[in-house]
C-alpha cells in the first residue's frame, strides 16, 4: 500500500492484544487509534452502529476483534466492514481462534473469515491463535488455592502469549500487501498439558499448584450459575474445551518465526514475567 494515511483501528484497544498492537504499531511508525466501550481513543460499542462510522474515520486498515462472550455476531460485524469499505479502510487484520473452520455452526468466528474472504474492496488476514498464556495470569482459568480449574481431558495445547499474537498481527497491518490472504496460527513451541502448566508456575511460586480437570459438564454449569458468562456461551467452551479433551488442541509451528523473525515465548519465560499474578 502507498497510501500515505497509514492509521490503523484497533478494535478491543484496551485488551490483551490490541493494547500491544497499538502500542507496537506507533512504535513502528503508524498512527494507531484504540477503540472500545471505555478508556480508548474512541467509543465503540457493537449494540451501538452510530459509533461505527466515526471510529472509521480516516482510517485506513483494522485489527477486528469480534464481541467477547457472544456466539452470534456475524450480521453487526458484516453491516461493519460494509462501513469500512465504504470509509476507504484497504487492510483488515481478524482475530479469529484455533481451529476455526472446525466451529460449531452457532458460532460465527467462521462466517466472519467467509465474509472477509468474499470482500475485493480490502485485502485481508486470519489470525487463528492457540489458547492464550495469560489466561492463567487473569480471570479466564486463575489458580485458585493451589488449582486451576478447568476441564482438559489430560489433552495438552500450544499455549502462545498474548505479545507474540500482537507481533504477527503487527506485521500483517505494517505491510498488508506482503500478507494479503494469509492465515496464521500462532502457538507456543511447546505442547503442554494443563498438569505441565501448573507444575511450571509453582515452580516459579515456589508453592504447590496442582490441575483440576473437572467434569466439563460442571465446569461450564458452574461458569454460567456465576454470572461470568452467559447461557448460550456454553456451545463455545464446550468446543474450545473439547478440542484439547479429544486430543485436537493446537501443536507447535512455525508461523510466529516465520512472520516476526524471532521464536515464540516459552511458558516457562512467561511464567517468570508474570510470577507476580500468581504471588500478590
Amino acid at each position: 500500500m502507498t497510501d500515505s494515511q497509514q492509521t490503523t483501528l484497533v478494535l478491543g484497544g484496551t485488551g490483551r492484544t490490541g493494547s500491544l498492537v497499538a502500542r507496537k504499531l506507533i512504535e513502528r511508525g503508524l498512527n494507531a487509534r484504540t477503540a472500545s466501550r471505555h478508556g480508548a481513543d474512541v467509543l465503540f460499542d457493537w449494540d451501538d452502529p452510530t459509533t461505527h462510522a466515526r471510529a472509521l474515520d480516516g482510517v485506513d486498515r483494522v485489527y477486528l476483534v469480534t464481541p467477547v462472550m457472544r456466539v452470534k455476531y456475524a450480521r453487526p460485524v458484516s453491516d461493519f466492514l460494509d462501513l469500512a469499505a465504504g470509509a476507504g479502510v484497504r487492510h483488515v487484520t481478524y482475530l479469529s481462534a484455533y481451529g476455526s473452520d472446525q466451529a460449531p455452526p452457532e458460532v460465527d468466528i467462521r462466517a466472519v473469515e467467509l465474509d472477509l474472504a468474499r470482500r475485493g474492496a480490502f485485502t485481508h488476514s486470519i489470525l487463528r491463535p492457540a489458547w492464550v498464556m495469560q489466561n492463567f495470569s487473569d480471570e479466564h482459568t486463575p489458580v485458585i488455592e493451589g488449582a486451576i480449574t478447568v476441564p482438559t481431558g489430560g489433552g495438552a495445547e500450544a499455549f502462545v502469549d498474548a505479545a507474540d499474537i500482537a507481533a504477527v498481527a503487527v506485521e500483517t497491518l505494517v505491510d498488508p500487501d506482503a500478507h494479503a490472504g494469509a492465515q496464521y496460527a500462532p502457538t507456543g513451541p511447546q505442547s503442554l498439558t494443563v498438569g505441565e502448566v501448573a507444575d511450571i508456575i509453582a515452580d516459579v511460586t515456589g508453592g504447590p499448584v496442582t490441575h483440576n480437570d473437572i467434569d466439563p459438564d460442571a465446569w461450564i454449569g458452574g461458569a454460567i450459575a456465576a454470572g461470568l458468562v452467559p447461557a448460550d456461551y456454553a456451545v463455545m467452551l464446550r468446543w474450545l474445551t473439547g478440542t484439547i479433551i479429544s486430543g485436537n488442541g493446537s501443536r507447535p509451528n512455525d508461523d510466529i518465526e516465520k512472520v516476526t523473525g524471532r521464536p515464540p515465548v516459552t511458558f516457562q519465560d512467561f511464567a517468570r514475567r508474570n510470577a507476580a499474578a500468581w504471588t500478590l
